[in-house]
């Protein structure tokens, strides 16, 4: 049994979603799709019909409008600089042109910056911008304009607002409807668009359209093996045979509200329940998110990592009839309430392009076009790759660049595009445009175009408003069916240089590269750092009686084991078969109070959270009794956890943020592993304020400190005397809990 009132005040009185669905228990046919059913009581918005625009043509005179079936939208969140992607300024000063080199692509003339040798070797699919600007420097406001073709303002975009305008993908959903799975017309993956912590910021709405015409949002993490969305399928309790009757009952409805309400404030009803009803019976959307079955060599070239698996994810959804996918940019773990959180890179910018940015973004977006060309998708899939701005010229005093929004560039791939081309310029040091500057509006505008939507067009609000769809003009001269020129050169690159991403914390915990760097060194090379270094092969260097080095033993078979030795008494890389040999100096050692020996390395891609530091650690040297007489009592050992206090990342001057004191104890250099000891620092290292940043600044680090700790100068004599004296590090461990999001920061 069900019944309705048969007067339509109630209609109009603000339904909640749960009364319109409970219809004799139906509660949405039992099945359970909240974020697909609207089912406001409000007017649907009407549109103008589309009128091909005269200059519907590209510049080789092809037809370019509704070339594209669809779009794959990639949101660089945060910004990427432009100096170190698609607009690198070799010429500038070096506080502008920053680390990286420029390098060939395969077209003639066109320079990208080295972090992406995969995208140089594709250039030729690729219409690249590079005068794009909003001047406005906030993440907010600059991004709204990107999202939505119009600019925003007065006042701070950081909180969703009913007056906003439209995200263009919800325009799409309401004039460029999915054939295939309408349902699914516009989807955003795999999160919302968060500043930091939970601040939602506008122009990510449907905004004054009603939600009706909102973008579906699923949030998860395709890379996880336990990744689906709820709701996309028949439950065990609502066989097949259920739900078509249901459906027959809700056409009984469906005639039922139609005859007792005329005011139009259940339009658009009958079309969601059915594209619902579409959706759970036909599996195409379960399958389309299904990313699980990919095989494993599609999964590895696009990256096993969250960002990588949801590029893939969006290839599947235009493959299964979805419009638009927006791929918003994946946060890594700890990676909010910091200060170069996604490509906000105010900190340490050369280190997060070349650790953790680039390596996602050159490997998933190359895969993506490839993936798409081989399955003949990249000619009707228009693919766009942008942030909300750009980054500042000059690189400031933490090594990273800051909001700017006077000159930025994006890509563009795909449907109607002509590749092989660059669209404007920046000036010398790539800090407003120097030639053919454009707006958002206008990228939008080649959208709607690329789509076939007219950008001429116009939309009616529900109080019957006509509005303009954007303001801008689409970019001519980027459109065509074939490539802007057939000149092809061999790109320049190492890929090497930027390896697909590794989310490993530190490198070589196990020493076995042995190798060690000179503090002080200038190298971006990673890995572990010495001071202060023996190096002699002969014996302890000249004047380098105290220090740090590595040792390399024999081990069963081919193989070599090796640690890292800091103390007296050593030699670098002494061995004999099968155990290292300490050398005993010939002359007398001095070491004074407070003389430091350390073994540091940064970690890489630091976020916040809690991080704990552990080695297995022993003592050795001599004999037993050397050990005991001459280190374990003048000599302090420790586990620091630290930030560099420059842009020099020098161990040695850093700002230590935890500390924890170790005493080895002696063993002989064979030592079975199992019995080695292990000790271990661990701190909180992030915001605890809300609203705050943890400040990565010029980058985190661990270390193993041994100090003279004793009073005056100890005396260790030469000769034959048995003085060599050291501990060993056999390896190390680095793990790392993210520090949660806090909801409650939302402005």
């Amino acid at each position: 049994m069900f019944s309705l009132q048969a007067g339509a005040t109630r209609l109009c009185d603000g339904v909640s979603r749960r009364e319109w669905l409970r219809v004799g228990g139906l509660s949405v046919l039992g099945l359970s799709l909240p974020q697909l059913l609207r089912s406001q009581t409000e007017t649907a918005v009407s549109a103008a019909p589309p009128v091909a625009s005269p200059l519907a043509r590209g510049l080789d005179g092809s037809l370019t409008f509704g070339r594209a079936k669809n779009v794959i939208f990639v949101w660089l969140q945060g910004g990427p600089p432009q100096h170190e992607t698609f607009d690198p300024k070799p010429d500038a000063p070096a506080e502008i042109r920053g680390l990286f080199k420029p390098i060939a692509t395969n077209v003639p003339g066109i320079q990208f910056c080295e972090l992406l040798p995969r995208t140089a070797r594709i250039a030729d699919k690729l219409a690249v911008v590079r005068s794009l600007h909003t001047d406005d420097d906030n993440h907010d406001v600059s991004g709204y304009w990107v999202l939505t073709g119009y600019p925003y303002g007065p006042g701070s975009a950081r909180q969703i607002k009913p007056t906003d305008w439209p995200y263009f993908g919800s325009i799409v959903k309401m004039l460029k409807p999915s054939e295939r799975l309408p349902a699914l017309t516009s989807v955003w993956v795999p999160d919302m668009m968060r500043l930091n912590d939970n601040v939602t910021p506008a122009g990510q709405t449907a905004g004054f359209l009603s939600k009706l015409w909102e973008p579906e949002r699923f949030v998860g993490d395709p890379a996880s093996p336990e990744y689906q969305i709820d709701g996309l399928g028949l439950t065990g309790e609502v066989p097949r045979l259920r739900v078509d009757r249901r459906m027959d009952l809700l056409t009984q409805l469906d005639r039922h509200l139609a005859r007792i309400d005329s005011s139009g404030a259940l339009d658009g009803w009958d079309k969601l329940s059915q594209n619902a009803f579409d959706l759970v019976t036909s599996g195409k959307a379960r399958e389309a998110f299904a990313v699980q079955k990919e095989p494993d060599k599609i999964r590895e070239r696009y990256g096993r990592h969250s960002w990588g698996q949801t590029v893939l994810l969006a290839r599947r959804l235009v493959e299964a009839g979805v419009r638009l996918v927006h791929v918003n940019w994946v946060r890594e773990p700890g990676d909010t309430a910091v200060d170069n959180p996604m490509w906000d890179t105010h900190a340490q910018n050369a280190d997060r392009l070349q650790d953790c940015l680039c390596p996602q973004f050159d490997v998933g977006f190359t895969a993506l076009i490839e993936d798409l060309e081989s399955r003949g998708l990249l000619g009707e899939t228009l693919v766009v790759a942008i942030g909300e701005f750009g980054r500042t010229p000059k690189i400031n005093r933490q090594g990273g660049r800051d909001h700017w929004g006077r000159v930025f560039g994006f890509a563009l791939a795909g449907a109607g595009i002509s590749g092989g081309q660059v669209f404007g310029s920046s000036d010398k040091t790539g800090a407003v445009p120097a030639a053919d500057p454009i707006r958002p509006h206008d990228l939008t505008a080649t959208i709607f175009h690329l789509l076939g939507i007219d950008h001429q067009g116009s939309f009616y609000d529900r109080g019957n408003r006509p509005h303009l769809l954007t303001k801008g003009e689409p970019l001519y001269r980027l459109l065509g069916d074939a490539p802007a020129t057939a000149a092809r050169v061999e790109p320049g690159g190492d890929e090497s240089l930027v390896p697909p991403y590794d989310d490993s914390l530190l490198v070589d915990t196990t020493f076995a590269s042995g190798r060690l760097i000179e503090a002080g060194t200038e190298t971006r090379a990673k890995g572990w750092r010495a001071a202060t270094l023996l190096e002699s092969t002969a014996g302890v260097a000249a004047g380098r009686e105290f220090g740090v080095a590595m040792i390399e033993r024999e081990a069963d078979g081919p193989s070599r084991l090796r640690h890292v030795a800091i103390g007296f008494g050593l030699a670098a890389a002494a061995k004999t078969s099968g155990s290292a040999v300490p050398i005993t100096p010939a002359s007398a050692i001095r070491v004074a109070q407070g003389v430091r020996a350390v073994l540091a390395q940064e970690i890489r891609n630091a976020r916040g959270g809690h991080f704990t530091f552990s080695v297995r650690a022993t003592g050795g040297g001599a004999s037993r009794e050397s050990f005991d007489t001459f280190f374990a009592p003048n000599f302090t050992c420790r586990l620091v956890l630290f930030r560099f206090a420059d842009i020099g990342k020098d161990p040695r001057r850093v700002q230590e943020l935890a500390s924890a004191v170790f005493r080895p104890t002696f063993a002989d250099d064979g030592a079975a592993a199992a019995t080695t000891p292990r000790f271990s620092v661990a701190a909180f290292l992030g915001s605890t304020v809300p609203g705050a940043n943890f400040a990565i600044g010029n980058g985190l680090g661990v270390a193993v400190v041994v100090e003279k700790s004793s009073g005056g100068e100890l005396e260790l004599p030469g000769g034959a005397a048995p003085s060599a004296a050291y501990i060993r590090i056999h390896d190390v461990s680095l793990a790392f809990g993210a520090r949660p999001r806090d909801d409650s920061v939302v402005v």
